[in-house]
């Protein structure tokens, strides 16, 4: 099948190398020549496991190229809008812009028949707005929102959990949808559940999925806060509610909170499009679930300037991690480098490293420290932060090793991904988040 992808970022550039290699032709288009010419080379312009051989393959094969030109995507059977939705400057509303943009570009090139398939995260509502305009040229829009995991994306296109597909009622609709179904071929004869919905709903989905993960990590930093005061053990505590099949232990995980470019931004933008709808109220929890994300990374601050007992002024500090999670370059709303920051202006001498996002820390916040290597981060460091679980500190990293370079045996974990016992053992001050 032709399709088009608009839009090559994060999510269209995964989703056009994807669909690539599931055997169709794809082009993706974007306005930013030099992303298009990077994708066009076969460099992924960010870190995402496994991208940068598929499109490999994808361009040797002749079934995938990039283009600035939107004409590009005439002939399309399937056109997938991808771009962008950031935060709206000073508000909390989703910037609709680029969506409008892409929709408007590409009217000219849509004949009768074609498909436009909306990827983004918009609020609910979106599509009801932009039907009109693509109904006039003889096209049918539906929304088949994205449930992408950083670090898995290219897993999470290919075999998807679920696929949704919101689309108008009628023929037009149903034939969307077969359309669709039949883009998916692989994932559907694989088993994946195929939700045809409505257009509301499809665009709802991923919103609520949002805000119920966010408020799942935020409810155990909750638990993180009450078990500090009381004395308690929020891992155990955690570990006993995911033997409860209603809760299940994934996400549980406490430490400083979430971040990146989807999660913050969209319960934000859930809730401001909720207050649009005169039902702000339903959704005013993901005020206080915002709240204590935030408050996980004053937690983290504190806890090394109690470790350190009570001043940090020139003390030498190694942040573990700069991305906002591993396996990913991303380092929008990092949780860890804003504890970094923070420990900075404390006057602290901080020290960060990252197997993949160093660059773009070093470009986001000159003003820090860097450390290619681990151990170079660790040599004579007062304390240490793990900040980011990747598997270079979670499990490469033995308690002897670290405790052979530092110059103070201070571990806070930030993440709780750290067996306790065996670096107390070792010799070392361990805090954990919510943690004995």
């Amino acid at each position: 099948m032709r399709m088009s992808v608009i839009g090559c970022g994060y999510l269209g550039a995964v989703h056009a190398a994807a669909m690539a290699s599931l055997g169709h032709d794809v082009v993706g288009i974007d306005v930013d020549a030099q992303k298009v010419a990077a994708l066009a080379s076969g460099a992924a312009p960010f870190f995402e496991p496994q991208l940068a051989e598929l499109l490999q393959e994808g361009l040797a094969s002749g079934r995938l190229r990039f283009s600035t030109e939107m004409s590009d995507a005439s002939g399309a059977a399937v056109h997938f809008i991808a771009v962008g939705t950031p935060q709206t400057a000073g508000g909390h509303a989703a910037d609709l812009q680029f969506v409008d943009a892409a929709v408007a570009a590409l009217l000219p090139h849509l004949r009768p028949g074609d498909v436009v398939a909306g990827k983004s995260t918009v609020p609910v509502g979106t599509a009801e707005r932009l039907c009109t305009a693509i109904t006039d040229s003889g096209a049918t829009l539906v929304w088949n929102p994205e449930f992408l995991r950083e670090g898995w994306a290219v897993h999470d296109t290919i075999s998807p959990d679920r696929l949704v597909v919101g689309v108008p009622s009628g023929d037009d609709g149903e034939r969307a949808a077969d359309l669709l179904r039949e883009a998916y071929r692989p994932a559907v004869e694989a088993g994946t559940p195929f939700l045809v919905t409505d257009l509301a709903t499809a665009e709802l989905v991923k919103g609520a999925a949002n805000a119920f993960l966010a408020t799942k990590i935020s409810f155990i930093n909750a638990m993180a806060e009450i078990a500090e005061a009381a004395g308690a053990d929020v891992a155990l505590l955690a570990d006993a509610l995911g033997h409860d099949t209603r809760i299940g232990r994934r996400y549980l995980g406490s430490g400083i909170g979430f971040g990146g470019g989807c999660l913050p931004k969209d319960i934000r933008a859930f809730a401001a499009r909720a207050e649009e709808l005169g039902r702000g109220e339903a959704v005013g929890f993901l005020r206080e679930v915002d709240s204590i994300n935030l408050r996980r990374r004053d937690r983290a601050v504190q806890l090394v300037v109690d470790a350190l007992g009570g001043l940090v002024f020139g003390r030498r500090i190694a942040v573990l991690g700069a991305a906002f999670k591993p396996f990913s370059d991303d380092i929008r709303d990092s949780p860890a480098l804003d504890v970094a920051v923070r420990l900075r202006g404390l006057g602290a001498d901080v020290i960060v490293t990252d197997p993949a996002a160093l660059d773009n820390a070093r470009a986001a916040h000159p003003q820090l420290g860097y450390a290619a290597e681990r151990d170079e981060a660790l040599r004579d460091a007062d304390a240490v932060v793990i900040a980011t679980e990747w598997d270079l500190y979670r499990r490469q990293m033995t308690p002897e090793h670290a405790g052979s370079l530092v110059a103070g045996r201070v571990m806070i974990d930030g993440r709780n991904c750290l067996d306790a016992a065996a670096w107390r053992a070792a010799g070392w001050t361990y805090h954990g988040m919510g943690r004995r």
